[in-house]
């Protein structure tokens, strides 16, 4: 009997044990955060004011006006032209994402392959066959998605793209840049426009 009890003792004693184990652990857990108490204020030895220098003259940055029948503004005008119908504010070529789009389209020279460069910037893609595909051209197939887009869903009609279309028309995006390569081997025309800052984010309306 002696044993029993001494055995249940042992038992309890180390349920105890472990309760007071899990407490201790599930209070560190959530522990409170202690409160802040103030540094003591310490004078700082008084110092003269400096003397104020004349208030610079603000001028806005100049935004470089793109030529007529540049590439720039084969890629731009029809850019503006919707968002200009939505209210949007045109975007402006960025010389840096240009260079981004000139670099991806060398990477697809050989291949033509409809790939996403899977960087910081919107992107939209072109393919055509043939070596004669404008820029303005690459642009209205993705503004002609514009028809498939419900804005109270804020989703695409049925099996229709629409992703294209919401990037050029996003309001945030302010700046763009683009470039296009005829592709090794006869293989097309690889057209693609990169868009700062990126548009697309799942849930939210581009406008």
């Amino acid at each position: 009997m002696a044993t029993t009890s001494s055995t249940t003792q042992v038992i309890v004693f180390t349920i105890s044990l472990l309760l007071v184990a899990f407490q201790a652990v599930y209070a560190d857990y959530y522990r409170q955060r202690p409160p802040v108490v103030p540094a003591p204020y310490v004078p700082k030895p008084w110092v003269p004011l400096p003397t104020p220098s004349p208030k610079p003259v603000y001028r806005p940055p100049v935004t470089p006006i793109q030529p007529a029948g540049s590439i720039a503004r084969l890629f731009l005008d029809p850019h503006n032209v919707i968002r200009s119908r939505l209210g949007l504010s045109p975007l402006l070529w960025d010389g840096k994402l240009a260079a981004y789009a000139t670099w991806w389209a060398n990477q697809r020279r050989y291949d033509c392959s409809l790939s996403h460069s899977t960087g910081p910037y919107g992107e939209n893609l072109f393919w055509g066959s043939g070596s004669s595909w404008a820029p303005g051209f690459a642009v209205e197939s993705w503004v002609v998605e514009g028809s498939s887009y419900d804005y109270n869903s804020n989703s695409c009609h049925g099996t229709g793209m629409c992703g294209h279309y919401t990037q050029i028309v996003w309001r945030d995006t302010k700046r763009l840049g683009c470039a296009s390569v005829v592709c090794e081997n006869g293989a097309g025309v690889f057209i693609t426009c990169n868009y700062d800052p990126p548009g697309n984010y799942v849930g939210e309306k581009p406008y």
